[in-house]
């Protein structure tokens, strides 16, 4: 259970800022989201995937994050930390750099992420256990990659591009024999 307690950590914080969002207005999306090519929306690089538009923003991201967390952390725990911050870093940074004019909020970059590391992982790894839970990561929310196309007014297909990408990326920066 252990390896686990760092996704109910990330829950439980989504969930106490979820809360102080709400009775403030949503003041803290204004403060900390992140604001592509302004740097004082610098910080939403790492502070966007624990701030929501809405409670049931946070209650969607909630589900995924419980999933794809709990497959990461059961079949990749000695690097699940380091591919989250990486996933967190490098989709954030992306967003920050070709985003559109909006204040980006939500998890569903680091979800998209973990999507993209977590499929991305069984080709790289081309060992057994990455290759099924890649299979059943497709199989199962396989649909998620329609999330990454511009369309539906108020979501940052943004966010969930350049965290699938930077999911895909990280999957070849942890890799376990780096000459493969």
């Amino acid at each position: 259970m252990e390896r686990f307690r760092w996704i109910g950590v990330l829950l439980a914080v989504i969930w106490a800022v979820a809360v102080i969002n709400l009775i403030t207005g949503y003041a803290l999306n204004g403060w900390f989201g992140l604001r592509p090519r302004a740097v004082g929306g610098l910080d939403g690089i790492v502070l966007m995937p624990f701030l929501h538009g809405s409670l049931t923003h946070a209650a969607a991201n909630t589900v995924p994050i419980v999933v794809l967390g709990g497959v990461l952390a059961a079949t990749a725990g000695t690097v699940a930390l380091t591919a989250t911050a990486l996933i967190v870093l490098l989709g954030g940074a992306a967003v920050w750099l070709f985003g559109g004019a909006a204040v980006h909020v939500g998890a569903s970059g680091l979800i998209f992420g973990w999507f993209g590391f977590l499929v991305a992982r069984g080709a790289v790894e081309k060992r057994f256990v990455p290759v099924i839970v890649s299979a059943a990561v497709a199989v199962f929310y396989g649909t998620m990659i329609w999330g990454v196309l511009p369309g539906q007014p108020g979501v940052s297909w943004e966010s969930h591009l350049f965290g699938a990408l930077a999911g895909v990326v990280t999957a070849f920066v942890l890799r376990s024999d780096p000459r493969t």
